[in-house]
């Protein structure tokens, strides 16, 4: 598979190289396809990522220096310079994306998840693909990858823009709203439990600045926000999977998957 991909890009110059905008758990379902058929991956991120579902996110290198997800590591780097071609991810906190003009990536992916643009264009690599709402194709990427749980989700966008945003959190075995955590206050959060833990509904999780947070069904916890970010009142800050699969907490979400393939059938199909 990799001639075929030197060859696509640069007719066997060099690996090619893929630059992706954010390390959440969709973006890292991105990353991974990318990195198992043989991309150059760096990911770029802030310096206190907001990840949720932090052991499925290749943003955790961030906080850990280095993070493994199914068999796929991830490592923190200092500058563009120390991109490894040893198959491992470089994490780069570069939030502005200042060093995609230097490193002339093959691809570029806009896996921020901001449900708009921060400054992503088209002109950015010969490849430029965005996930979710927020862009425009072919005016902001040359393709975009719908991202919203249904039968649409992981098709490739290349007239139009994705679903726009509902404002409800995507459906689990008919729960929305109640499988997430929010926020109740301005602070940090101190949990008092742990990612893979099973949860009754109204057991207490944590607390924000004195302020209580309790679960509001039975499941297992799949995500919590790092205790280094500062939260804010309503901001997202845990998930909960009522499926209550303690495996699933580990491992790349099928979601991300499929709008992993999504960017990869992009990445093959654009000219």
């Amino acid at each position: 598979m990799l001639s075929y991909f030197n060859y696509y890009f640069r007719e066997g110059t060099k690996i090619p190289l893929a630059i992706v905008r954010g390390g959440g758990d969709l973006a890292t379902g991105v990353i991974y396809r990318l990195w198992k058929v043989g991309f150059t991956v760096v990911v770029l991120e802030t310096d206190i990522p907001t990840a949720i579902r932090r052991t499925v996110s290749v943003a955790q290198a961030v906080f850990d220096k280095t993070h493994t997800i199914d068999g796929m590591t991830a490592v923190l780097i200092a500058a563009p310079g120390d991109i490894s071609d040893d198959g491992v991810i470089g994490v780069l906190v570069d939030p502005r994306g200042g060093s995609i003009s230097a490193l002339k990536p093959d691809l570029l992916v806009d896996a921020i998840m901001a449900k708009k643009n921060c400054g992503t264009r088209k002109d950015m690599a010969a490849r430029v693909i965005a996930l979710g709402p927020g862009f425009n194709a072919p005016r902001d990427a040359h393709a975009v990858v719908e991202t919203l749980r249904g039968h649409d989700m992981g098709r490739v966008i290349l007239q139009g823009e994705a679903a726009p945003d509902t404002g409800i959190p995507g459906e689990i075995t008919g729960e929305t709203k109640l499988r997430v955590l929010y926020s109740p206050g301005k602070g940090h959060f101190d949990a008092e439990v742990s990612i893979g833990e099973t949860v009754r509904a109204g057991q207490l999780i944590g607390r924000v600045e004195g302020k209580l947070v309790h679960t509001g069904i039975d499941g297992t916890l799949r995500g919590l926000i790092h205790p280094l970010v500062m939260v804010v009142p309503g901001m997202k800050i845990g998930d909960i999977d009522p499926r209550a699969r303690r495996e699933n907490c580990f491992s790349i979400s099928d979601k991300a998957l499929a709008i992993g393939g999504g960017v990869l059938e992009a990445a093959l199909s654009l000219r």
